[in-house]
């Protein structure tokens, strides 16, 4: 599958069938995290992956999980971020957030469902899981096997804006 074809065929699966995602599987998509960019090389995320029943029901207690059996809490370190010089911006968050976008495509490649989520409650994370205050929890990523009619890969022609609308030549 080339590069186009993988990111238009990822949609927001929010049903998932009681399948575990293998091992193998997850250890892939964890490895894209691992290679991911980050700047200056830093790499200054943090992952929590949450895989165990008790753990999905902790998790549960400050996020919607969606039957997902798998959910990784993607965090990054602020204090092991790179920051530009030139005003002081931190890019630990932009940093968790290509991470979170290998995971999602490699899950896509590797045949499964996923959803990038941002409404969660951080305050019960950290508590449930213990994550200490330097970490920022950028966001949550289910992952699992689609319970679900996938979407049309061509639905960006009619959903997204044209390149003349968001780019800007100069």
């Amino acid at each position: 599958m080339d590069f186009l074809k993988i990111a238009k065929t990822r949609y927001s699966v929010r049903k998932y069938k009681d399948t575990p995602v293998e091992r193998e599987k997850l250890d892939k998509i964890l490895e894209a995290g691992r290679i991911s960019p980050t700047g200056a090389n830093l790499q200054p995320q943090r992952i929590i992956a949450v895989t165990s029943k008790a753990g999905l029901e902790k998790l549960s207690k400050g996020a919607k999980t969606f039957g997902a059996s798998v959910v990784l809490i993607v965090c990054s370190d602020k204090e092991a971020a790179w920051t530009r010089p030139a005003d002081g911006k931190n890019i630990a968050e932009i940093d968790a957030s290509i991470v979170t976008d290998h995971m999602m495509l490699q899950a896509t490649e590797l045949g499964l469902g996923t959803l990038w989520m941002c409404w969660f409650k951080p305050d019960i994370i950290r508590t449930e899981f213990d994550i200490p205050e330097s970490y920022e929890i950028v966001n949550l990523l289910a992952i699992g096997y689609a319970d679900c009619e996938p979407l049309s890969a061509d639905r960006h022609n009619e959903t997204r804006k044209s390149i003349d609308e968001t780019v800007i030549f100069a």
